[in-house]
């Protein structure tokens, strides 16, 4: 984290650099992401964001980085770890991803850039973790690989407009535990049901 000068002034850390650039993805996409504009919003002066990063592309590798490690990376690992029933674990997948995705104001925004030389590469990487991680879950509750297979990509794809609907239309999608319970429930069986 950040540490003091000795002038009493904050001394930006590389992380500190790479939340801002998330914050600018999350609220401007990846246009908001300039040197000037984040060492005005980090009261910072440009010097400090050439002491951690070359460029502008290189701190956007490294917020799109980030964000692959926690949305995804992080997640892989949750689940493998957890040793659990495999009803159990897909329905911990699935209410973990769901309430990440309402918190993940990134993943919209990067989606919205798929095509970028920058966000393309990890799009792809996260996709493909992901739907791996569902349809080997699928595959512990008894489908075989094509099924378990053509199943995860329709749970992602829910997974996907939920989180677009949770950032856009929040209203759509039920206010209530008991609905949001509900709801989930209903997801999973549609998704597990032979």
């Amino acid at each position: 984290m950040a540490e003091r000068k000795a002038s009493g002034q904050r001394r930006l850390s590389r992380d500190d650099w790479i939340t801002a650039a998330l914050g600018a993805i999350a609220d401007g996409g990846l246009a908001a992401v300039g040197v000037e504009p984040l060492a005005c919003r980090l009261h910072a002066t440009k010097g400090s964001f050439y002491w951690h990063f070359a460029n502008r592309d290189a701190l956007l590798e490294a917020a799109i980085s980030r964000w692959e490690k926690e949305t995804t990376t992080d997640v892989v690992a949750e689940i493998t770890a957890a040793h659990e029933a495999p009803a159990s674990q897909f329905r911990r997948l699935v209410a973990s991803v769901i309430e990440r995705a309402e918190q993940d104001r990134v993943g919209p925004a990067l989606l919205a850039s798929a095509t970028h030389p920058s966000v393309a590469p990890a799009l792809e990487r996260v996709t493909d973790a992901r739907l791996k991680l569902i349809a080997t879950v699928l595959q512990r509750l008894g489908f075989p690989p094509s099924e378990a297979r053509r199943r995860a990509l329709l749970a992602y794809s829910a997974y996907l407009g939920h989180g677009q609907l949770a950032h856009s239309t929040p209203a759509a999608l039920p206010a209530t535990a008991a609905g949001r319970r509900a709801y989930l429930s209903d997801a999973i069986r549609a998704l597990t049901t032979r």
